[in-house]
């Protein structure tokens, strides 16, 4: 079993134990959170879904993105994690809402460095975002990045 799919495996747990349901909303990880999950026996009884919003387009037109913020701070954003989050809960009907935007290279994106990363999550207390700075090549960050996700997400659902 890989870490990814440990960590999945205990927020799928907890989530059960808990009442709660989860929805993502990725960008640099393109549907590996939310795949990760669906690969966890229990995950139907939690997970409503995922957006692939890998595009500005879809961050505005589906989650809600403000496009006022994205033209001013770019896709790869602590806010703009954050508003994902909100609007991925709020569209998918779910307790939690988890999202992931950042540059996985092999260029610089909006003026931010490769392996920047931000990792946005929503309850109805509200919305945060965490940053993370990876190394690695593409497919290295994306899979540091889907694992801060399910770390994110497994400390939200611990009871």
């Amino acid at each position: 079993m890989t870490n990814l799919h440990h960590l999945a495996e205990q927020a799928v747990r907890n989530a059960l134990d808990t009442g709660r349901t989860v929805a993502a909303a990725e960008s640099l990880t393109a549907g590996m959170v939310t795949a990760v999950l669906a690969d966890t026996a229990g995950a139907s009884g939690m997970l409503q879904g995922g957006v692939v919003a890998y595009q500005n387009s879809v961050k505005v037109d589906v989650l809600g993105v403000s496009a006022e913020l994205l033209a001013a701070v770019g896709s790869v954003d602590g806010d703009v994690a954050a508003a994902m989050a909100t609007g991925v809960r709020s569209a998918l009907g779910a307790d939690v809402g988890l999202a992931t935007t950042g540059v996985a290279g092999p260029e610089e994106h909006d003026g931010k460095a490769v392996g920047t990363v931000f990792i946005g999550v929503a309850t109805a207390e509200g919305a945060s975002a965490f940053q993370y700075s990876f190394t690695g090549n593409r497919a290295d960050i994306r899979g540091q990045a889907c694992g801060a996700a399910l770390e994110r997400l497994l400390t939200v659902l611990s009871p």
